[in-house]
């Protein structure tokens, strides 16, 4: 079996294979876009961004931030507020893949950045964006490593950050099947900024540069908490019944959706008024989880329908994004999706930062870190399937003084755990190409 320098030697240029090898599987990229059409419509526009052919005008000489989906753009929020306050004169585009993360760039920022698809990761795709862009820094959040957009920087001496950097278990398994191409890409960047030691360690071992990789934790602590949130969450609580227990299931997956709604059923025996209230993960799974909960026998109202949650209503189904602060700060308790899916989990901070008890499945390797931190803190319980949820669930509505210690745990430690955007926003600043000053 070939070492990595063996392997080097065999094959002198891993960015040409790379390179004929993104052209060659390019036609299964579109297609699987093309099926994701087939659910979420959105996904069959602006397909002339990804080629970085047409689409809005990106204004040149500013700061491009990458954040692939939705989960990234939030995590991101912060820092692209942050950016446009230290650098005012710099224009701002920020880019994403999934219509979920743009929809949500837009509801964050609307007209104060430049929105617009990143484009697949072709070499003549990059080199349109780069040339018409021409930033002066570009910052890409967590796993998003893409070959010819880092060879493509590089060749131009644009200064490439990897923001928020974290290397899962599966990603990490990947790149080390990839290695000579994974170094390659990455000796073009010019700092990581990684979120613990575990991936500071696993990305100088992918080939990074030692000297040019920090930790500065997690991004995901310094989250925006929007002045007047919980005024917000009080009225909507009002809107579904003061008195009724709340159990709030955000960014949910259908495995997810299944298990709560037979924990719920089991749930009302000793809780007749509860309230279950879903918001998928996706646009495409607002009617679909209401099928569910209709197939299960219980009532259900989507939130488009009217402001108010009338007792009758059994559960409620969120059916907008941008929505999902303002419902757990209206809760009593949190479950997070895509956890009893294999899908890895999405954010445990969101609920613990408004002093909401967690609940989680067994699949959180998107956050390993901050599970075991919710966990020994005492902000926190993992729930493995149904029973153990309707179990969980059940103890923490029927006993106040819990749910407020877990709550004050979530928000200690997610104060704790802030700092990482002050330091990101030091080695931007030190690294940022001011071609006017």
């Amino acid at each position: 079996m070939y070492s990595d320098s063996r392997f080097l030697k065999a094959i002198p240029n891993v960015r040409t294979l790379y390179l004929l090898a993104s052209y060659l599987l390019m036609p299964l990229l579109l297609l699987r876009l093309a099926v994701r059409g087939l659910r979420d419509r959105d996904y069959l526009k602006r397909w002339s961004e990804r080629f970085a052919l047409h689409g809005p005008a990106v204004p040149p000489g500013g700061i491009v931030v990458h954040a692939a989906s939705l989960g990234e753009v939030n995590a991101a929020a912060p820092l692209i507020r942050a950016l446009r306050i230290r650098f005012p004169d710099l224009p701002l585009t920020v880019t994403c893949f999934t219509p979920t993360g743009s929809a949500r760039i837009r509801a964050l920022f609307a007209a104060d950045v430049c929105h617009v698809y990143s484009p697949l990761d072709l070499y003549g795709a990059v080199r349109r964006f780069l040339s018409r862009a021409r930033p002066c820094l570009l910052l890409v959040m967590e796993t998003e490593i893409w070959p010819n957009l880092f060879f493509a920087a590089g060749q131009r001496g644009i200064p490439l950050l990897l923001a928020n950097a974290r290397i899962s278990d599966k990603s990490f398994r990947v790149y080390r099947r990839l290695r000579p191409l994974v170094r390659e890409a990455l000796a073009e960047v010019s700092g990581f900024m990684a979120r613990s030691e575990t991936d500071a360690r696993r990305l100088a071992e992918l080939g990074a540069a030692a000297g040019r990789i920090e930790v500065t934790g997690n991004l995901k602590f310094d989250l925006d908490v929007p002045d007047g949130l919980h005024e917000h969450g009080l009225a909507l609580r009002r809107s579904w019944g003061l008195q009724r227990p709340v159990l709030l299931a955000g960014s949910t997956h259908q495995e997810d959706e299944v298990a709560l709604i037979e924990a719920f059923k089991g749930l009302l025996g000793g809780f007749p008024t509860a309230l279950l209230v879903l918001v998928p993960r996706h646009p495409e799974r607002f009617q679909l989880a209401a099928q569910l909960v209709r197939a299960a026998g219980l009532s259900v109202q989507m939130q488009s329908a009217g402001a108010d949650c009338p007792a009758s209503t059994q559960c409620l189904v969120v059916d907008a994004m941008g929505e999902l602060l303002r419902c757990y700060a209206a809760c009593d308790v949190a479950f997070v999706g895509g956890s009893l899916a294999p899908v890895g989990g999405h954010n445990l901070l969101e609920p613990a930062a408004l002093s909401v008890p967690v609940l989680f499945g067994p699949h959180t390797s998107n956050a390993a870190d901050i599970t075991a931190q919710l966990l020994a803190a005492g902000a926190a319980q993992v729930v493995r399937d149904a029973a153990e949820l309707e179990q969980a669930a059940a103890r923490l509505l029927g006993d106040e003084a819990l749910r407020q210690s877990m709550g004050a745990a979530g928000l200690a430690l997610v104060q704790s755990g802030r700092g990482a955007l002050g330091r990101t926003l030091q080695i931007a600043a030190g690294l940022l190409v001011r071609p006017l000053a």
